[in-house]
């Protein structure tokens, strides 16, 4: 009897110890193997560069032209000046951004323009540009509080 119950209690122990072994489930499969890196000899990369000074050339020339243009005397002889300002070539800032509308019954919560979810926006004032959190599209949900 002890012989079985032993027996009995090795191969438990085996089988306990065999599950608690991780499994690789990418045994069977092939590793994927990555194409060599493409390196640029040093005549691809002289073309390279002499492309981008090129381009950075006909850059610096087309702002050179603008300034004289804009800093060019008037043939008539009248003396003007230039008060334009230049934007910075950034994004420029949305002003536009969407109401959100009022819970009716609920003060403190609005629906989101974007998806009508409704999003707690007690303790913030009116007017508030704030961002959607329940938002998911590529860019940033922004409304404003009614």
């Amino acid at each position: 009897m002890k012989i079985q119950f032993s027996t009995a209690f090795a191969a438990l122990g085996c089988i306990l110890l065999a599950s608690c072994y991780p499994y690789n489930e990418n045994r069977g499969r092939r590793q994927a193997v990555k194409p060599p890196e493409k390196s640029v000899s040093s005549a691809d990369q002289q073309k390279i560069k002499a492309q981008r000074d090129k381009m950075k050339s006909q850059d610096d020339l087309k702002k050179t032209d603008d300034l004289v243009e804009t800093n060019a005397p008037d043939p008539t002889g009248a003396t003007t000046t230039n008060t334009e300002t230049t934007k910075p070539s950034g994004e420029e800032k949305r002003t536009d951004y969407a109401f959100a509308n009022k819970v009716p019954g609920k003060e403190g919560f609005v629906f989101s323009p974007y998806n009508n979810k409704i999003v707690d926006v007690r303790d913030i004032p009116s007017g508030t540009l704030v961002q959607d959190p329940t938002y998911t599209g590529a860019g940033k949900g922004y409304f404003r509080v009614p």
